[in-house]
């Protein structure tokens, strides 16, 4: 029981006793000042007996409370006392924390703290005593401004704070079972110290790291602060925009560097990941901004002026290549093997009705439809495979007129061997077919007719003489067809001159410019793509030379320029320029002279030579290639060998067919995906055959499958002349005739002019160009000015001719003049009279390497 029960129980008793008291002597006052005697006052005497008995046992009730009282008492001292040792214990516990320390009870009023706590006010002037409460001791901090800042959400158990006197201190609270609360404020300033130098120095780390990195960066670094300052950049910065070091040290705003030197005002205001292009000292760079969180950005500069000049020199290559194909009046396309077009001509695009370049990505299907490509799948199908294709088939253009195309699939081989695409050709045979169906039902007729003829002439004599003048009126028609025939032939024949003037001047042109850069010092990056550009245009040189060279055969239209000259002339000639290329495909070419002469057309041979020595480097991987003469009694005979794969016994004949091309067991191995490719039609040796048979020179071959392959072409004896239209050059005596020679061009394409100039001014020669002679005699004075040659062009406008100014133009000079004549015309009777002026003739297009051996030649005695 506790104390205060007791006290309590004792005060209950001592109010009861003292109640008894007050009843026992009431009843006694009463029984003796009663008058009564007998049984009442006995009965009284009872009650007050019975009344003291009650008093006795309350009485040692109360001594018994009393006794108890005493022994609790004590118990309760004792207690004080225990509780008192363990209150200065706990005062001298917390005491000994380093930290400082505060008990509040279930009132936020303060029950205990320690000196460590008391010491954080004693520069308020304020004293901390119990009972005080903790919004006191906040107002008191609030007003003296002892907290400077407070980390942590409201309601957290552990808070940080920064006082103002620069400690810092971290407060953790923790509630009591009595509904209190015990706070401990920790002092962790050095803790804070340590951890700030250790970021400081983290920092710094990184902060030397992202310099480092940003130097040795290709690109040019800049970073800007949200103030327009530039913070951070690299020597590529400083390098690309002309910025000085000690620029980029003060610290300047951007904007004030912009204006100085690069002028990139918006670049704050550009969004983030744009680009834009600026120059600086002839360098093309990229700049890029990106926008940073806190309102700065970073510049990357890059130098793309490599780049930019291949991207413009690209470009200016497909302009040239476009606007040859372009003037091409066959149909030109390239197909990928996904069937969709990569490139086509404009002649291509009208013909189909389509806007220029818009046929570029779409596929076939959507060109010719799904019926005409049902029709065309076939062929399609056998170009990828690797095949050469060549088919008519009737479509109807543009404007809905159903004409007969010659189409011609060529498949264009990967490095790998497979089949990347195919180029297509198409050219309209409409009327050629119409002529031939026209022919053929004449000849039906005429047949027929005839038999009626001789029936009748069998069954009845006597109309002898009527069927004799018949007979005579049909072969009056049959002279009129003749003439009709001869007259298409003739047609036929100006239509093949003006296409191979028109196809040849503009390509003449681009391998003028394509020679000229080829001259200039390149780099490693656009040299390769000068060269590509050179062998496409002598793969579209060779392939409509080839084009036009077979339809004249077959027309009948070319006739032989037999003239009588050393054939060691055009052999050289023909040596030097083979040995070049066998040597860059790794094979070792020998020549081997002859002094015979020979009687023959000088340029038809060196085709047929020509297409011998080109099959043979093409189809031979390792080994040699043998080029000589072997003497008969009558002919010369002039062979080509070589170590190639040879031709199967059963396919020699088949090589001098049209559009054959061998299988790989034969000579089309496809030799080709090693050497860059066969662009051809599979016409060269089948010019040959029918150029062997207008000069009347056979052919031989003979092969062994895997081994090599020997062609040889015979050509009859002949007496000296003194005339060759190959001339010889000693290259080493004339190597510095063309430094400073005067040279005069007179030619009615600009471009020709310009790329003419251009490729003889690389080779040191000085250069007047002129669209005619008026245009000429308006730029220099020959009666004053130098010359040391006249280049010209057979073909000038308003019907002049270049023979007409290269006279005109002696008229005026007082020594003689050199001259070359250049022309797409291969008349004989142009080349007769050439020959007795005394000038040189040479055919369009002009090869650089030919034009220059010539120069050498011409101006070996300048």
């Amino acid at each position: 029981m506790s104390e205060d029960e007791l006290l309590l129980r004792l005060a209950k008793l001592e109010r009861e006793n003292h109640k008894l008291k007050r009843i026992n002597h009431a009843l006694i006052e009463r029984v003796e000042s009663s008058n009564v005697q007998g049984a009442n006052p006995y009965a009284a005497f009872e009650h007050a007996v019975i009344l003291a008995d009650q008093v006795r046992e309350r009485t040692e009730a109360l001594n018994d409370a009393l006794s108890e009282l005493k022994i609790s008492h004590q118990a309760l001292k004792n207690a004080n006392q225990i509780a008192d040792l363990a209150n200065q214990r706990l005062v001298d516990a917390i005491e000994s924390i380093s930290d400082a320390f505060v008990l509040f009870d279930r009132d936020r009023r303060i029950v205990l703290f320690n000196s460590k706590f008391q010491s954080v006010w004693e520069g308020t002037g304020q004293v901390i005593a119990t009972g005080t409460t903790i919004r006191d001791i906040r107002r008191l901090a609030d007003q003296h401004g002892l907290i400077a800042e407070e980390y942590g959400e409201t309601g957290d158990a552990n808070k940080v704070f920064r006082l103002s006197t620069g400690q810092w201190v971290q407060m953790s609270e923790r509630p009591t079972s009595d509904g209190g609360m015990v706070i401990l404020y920790t002092d962790i300033s050095q803790l804070k110290a340590a951890e700030t130098e250790r970021r400081e120095a983290a920092l710094a780390q990184k902060s030397l790291l992202l310099q480092r990195t940003v130097d040795n960066l290709s690109q040019g670094v800049a970073l800007v602060n949200a103030s327009d300052q530039l913070e951070i950049w690299n020597d590529r910065f400083l390098t690309l925009t002309g910025v000085s070091r000690s620029e980029a040290e003060s610290f300047p705003p951007f904007r004030a560097l912009n204006l100085k030197h690069f002028h990139d005002n918006n670049a704050k205001g550009r969004p983030p990941g744009s680009s834009h292009i600026m120059r600086h000292d002839d360098h093309i760079i990229e700049v890029r901004t990106h926008a940073m969180p806190d309102g700065g950005y970073v510049n990357t500069y890059s130098d793309i002026t490599e780049r930019y000049q291949y991207a413009e020199t690209l470009k200016e290559s497909e302009q040239w290549i476009r606007l040859i194909t372009d003037h091409v009046p066959a149909l030109i396309a390239y197909v990928g093997d996904d069937l969709c077009y990569r490139f086509t001509n404009k002649v291509y695009d009208e013909w189909y009705g389509w806007e220029r370049g818009k046929l570029t990505g779409q596929s076939i299907t959507q060109v010719h439809g799904k019926r005409g490509f049902n029709e065309l799948e076939p062929f399609v199908q056998r170009a990828l495979s690797g095949e050469n294709v060549t088919f008519d088939i009737a479509e109807r253009n543009s404007s809905g007129e159903q004409r007969y195309m010659l189409k011609s699939y060529v498949p264009n081989i990967g490095e790998d061997g497979k089949t990347v695409g195919f180029f297509v050709m198409i050219r309209d045979i409409t009327d050629r077919r119409k002529v031939a169906l026209e022919l053929e039902e004449a000849y039906q007729n005429l047949e027929h007719r005839v038999d009626e003829r001789t029936s009748e002439l069998t069954a009845v004599n006597e109309h002898l003489l009527t069927e004799i003048e018949e007979r005579t009126q049909v072969e009056a028609r049959l002279r009129e067809a003749k003439k009709d025939a001869e007259k298409a032939n003739l047609s036929k024949t100006k239509f093949l001159a003006a296409v191979s003037h028109d196809l040849l001047q503009p390509l003449n042109a681009a391998r003028l410019f394509t020679g000229a850069l080829a001259e200039k010092e390149l780099t490693n990056v656009t040299r390769p793509l000068v060269n590509s550009v050179s062998h496409a245009l002598s793969d579209v040189e060779s392939l409509l030379g080839t084009l036009v060279d077979i339809s004249k055969l077959d027309a009948g239209v070319v006739t032989p320029d037999v003239t009588t000259f050393r054939v060691r002339e055009l052999m050289e000639n023909i040596a030097n320029e083979f040995c070049q290329f066998a040597l860059k495909d790794g094979l070792k070419m020998s020549y081997i002279p002859s002094s015979a002469t020979i009687s023959t057309d000088s340029q038809l041979l060196a085709r047929i030579l020509r297409n011998f020595l080109s099959n043979a480097i093409r189809y031979t991987t390792k080994g040699r290639i043998l080029f000589g003469c072997r003497r008969k009694k009558q002919s010369l005979v002039i062979e080509v060998w070589d170590t190639g794969v040879g031709i199967p016994e059963a396919q020699l004949q088949e090589v001098f067919q049209e559009f054959r091309r061998l299988n790989p067991q034969g000579l089309g191995s496809d030799k080709s995906s090693d050497k860059g490719g066969d662009k051809g039609l599979g016409l060269g040796l089948a010019i040959v055959d029918k150029i062997s048979g207008v000069l009347g020179h056979p052919i031989t071959v003979h092969s062994i499958e895997g081994k090599g392959s020997v062609f040889a072409v015979e050509v009859p004896y002949g007496e000296l002349a003194l005339y060759s239209d190959v001339p010889g050059t000693d290259r080493a005596a004339a190597a510095d005739c063309l430094l400073g020679a005067h040279i005069w061009v007179i030619d009615n394409d600009l471009a020709i002019c310009q790329g003419m100039q251009t490729l003889l001014e690389g080779w040191g020669c000085r250069v007047t160009t002129a669209l005619s002679l008026e245009h000429l005699l308006q730029r220099v004075d020959p009666a004053k000015d130098p010359v040391d040659l006249l280049i010209a062009d057979y073909h000038l406008d308003n019907g002049n001719n270049g023979v007409d100014a290269a006279r005109g133009l002696a008229k005026r000079l007082p020594h003689p003049l050199s001259v070359l004549m250049i022309t797409a015309n291969y008349n004989k009777d142009l080349k007769q009279e050439i020959r007795e002026l005394g000038y040189i003739l040479m055919n369009k297009p002009v090869k650089p390497l030919k034009l220059k051996s010539t120069l050498l030649h011409l101006l070996k005695d300048r």
